[in-house]
């Protein structure tokens, strides 16, 4: 670990070994997760970058609006299918933005009959679902993982997946809105509305719609009878796929507890970012998923540990008395400051260790400009071994 950001880790921390992991073949899914705006997308990008430039062959998949994976790698844009990059000389290395709508299309397309499939998809209540029905995209994240997954067995030779997680308000939605939507799918209120449809004998189906005829009532005048009836005839269509996405969602989250699979934590020096670490670490450990360990991001780079801050405030004092040498005391405040911050960012980081002291970690220092192509990558993923 570079000595400018080791200062903020103590010297008991374990190491968490990048190179390592990713020269591990046995390793074929690294899950990239944490809270917002933490580096996850460019952390899972120089992860991909540096495992397909040792000779792997890795499909990076990211859920980020703002695309800049693509322009990082030098493409115009992704979608929903996976890009090659060029210029990769050892293995080789993919790139593709989930688009939770197109996938959510996907499914319907591929477990329905042409006719029945046009239906749910013209089906307002659907488009609705498929575009921005809380925990959609998280579904459909694991929903591509399974796919790409289906798809480096079957052609494709991708030995390593490497997922960033959506941009959550918390990093445990990755987790529990899968399940969440899942349940809704395959939930009662679903089976409700589909019984109708379904009926049993005569007498039970007299039964069933004067029942439902009441139910019914009541929830057009909540929602709207539009509403109501965009519901109904998108369950009579949906009905075939309902047991199909709990099954899928319990297959996706068995693969996340495989021992093929390392979730890797990113976050920064933060008081936020290492609360919410703290919570997913803890929540993996119950759920006995495979944690690597954390990167932290955005380390304050330290040089002349040696001089304190209070050391360098106090000869830009003494130098600010004798009137000379303004840019050399310049120079020392602006030492003062960076000590000073990390020292903020040691006390912060020795909470998250002292409460999590088997979580290996990798320091990564703060860098001057946003990472925008190859070659910036490349120094993350450097920085990240070094």
């Amino acid at each position: 670990m570079s000595g400018a950001v080791s200062q903020v880790l103590g010297p008991d921390v374990p190491h968490l070994d990048i190179d390592a992991m990713l020269a591990d073949r046995s390793v074929q899914v690294i899950v990239c997760c944490g809270s917002g705006g933490v580096g996850k997308t460019t952390t899972a990008a120089a992860l991909g970058l540096r495992a397909a430039e040792q000779g792997r062959h890795v499909c990076v998949m990211t859920i980020d609006p703002a695309k800049r994976l693509a322009q990082s790698m030098g493409l115009t844009e992704l979608d929903n299918t996976p890009r090659p990059i060029d210029g990769i000389a050892n293995g080789s290395l993919s790139a593709m933005m989930l688009d939770m709508k197109r996938t959510f299309d996907e499914i319907v397309e591929s477990h329905s009959d042409a006719e029945r499939a046009q239906t749910i998809l013209d089906n307002p209540f659907y488009q609705a679902l498929s575009s921005s029905f809380a925990g959609t995209q998280e579904y459909m994240a694991m929903e591509k993982l399974g796919q790409l997954r289906a798809a480096s067995d079957t052609g494709d030779n991708w030995d390593l997946i490497i997922v960033d997680t959506p941009p959550s308000r918390s990093a445990l939605d990755f987790l529990d809105a899968p399940k969440r939507l899942g349940s809704f799918l395959d939930g009662r209120l679903i089976r409700i509305l589909a019984a109708p449809a379904k009926g049993a004998g005569r007498f039970t189906s007299r039964v069933v719609s004067a029942s439902f005829g009441v139910f019914t009532n009541v929830l057009s005048k909540i929602i709207g009878a539009q509403v109501l009836k965009d519901i109904q005839v998108f369950v009579a269509s949906f009905d075939a796929l309902f047991g199909g996405f709990r099954e899928r969602a319990e297959a996706t989250y068995a693969q996340l507890k495989a021992p093929d699979t390392r979730f890797v934590v990113v976050a920064i020096p933060e008081a936020d970012a290492l609360r919410e670490a703290s919570y997913f670490v803890e929540r993996l450990e119950e759920e006995k998923m495979p944690l690597a360990g954390m990167v932290l991001n955005r380390v304050s780079p330290g040089h002349a540990p040696d001089l304190t801050a209070e050391a360098a405030e106090a000869g830009a004092e003494v130098l600010d008395d004798l009137e000379e040498d303004p840019i050399t005391a310049g120079l020392l405040r602006l030492h003062a400051d960076r000590m000073l911050a990390i020292r903020r960012q040691s006390h912060l980081t020795e909470s998250f260790t002292a409460a999590h002291p088997q979580v290996p970690i990798v320091a990564v220092p703060a860098f001057g400009d946003d990472v925008h192509d190859i070659d910036g990558l490349r120094a993350i993923g450097d920085a990240a071994t070094a």
